[in-house]
């Protein structure tokens, strides 16, 4: 049984990571000296987050193929309120 803290979990403790002088820059400009680790920790979670739904969505595929293009168009069209009949799309 795996006891790892899931990320966003668990105590926070420094780590060292290397970054381009101007990624820095822009992180601090954007963040503040202060709010750097917030937003780094965020970014990742979110990117773990990606990383998770694109292996669900490649699992999904291999069991049962490759998803119908139309038909995601037709409901991202739904969702973002673009067809005047959203009932024959859905």
């Amino acid at each position: 049984m795996d006891t790892s803290p899931a990320p966003g979990e668990g105590p926070v403790r420094p780590v060292s990571v290397s970054l381009h002088e101007g990624t820095i820059a822009a992180l601090k400009a954007r963040t503040g000296k202060r709010g750097m680790s917030a937003y780094v920790e965020s970014l990742i979670q979110r990117q773990l987050e990606r990383d998770r739904l694109r292996e669900l969505i490649e699992d999904a595929e291999a069991e049962h193929g490759p998803v119908d293009r139309s038909a995601v168009d037709a409901k991202r069209a739904v969702l973002r309120g673009e067809t005047a009949d959203s009932a024959d799309a859905a």
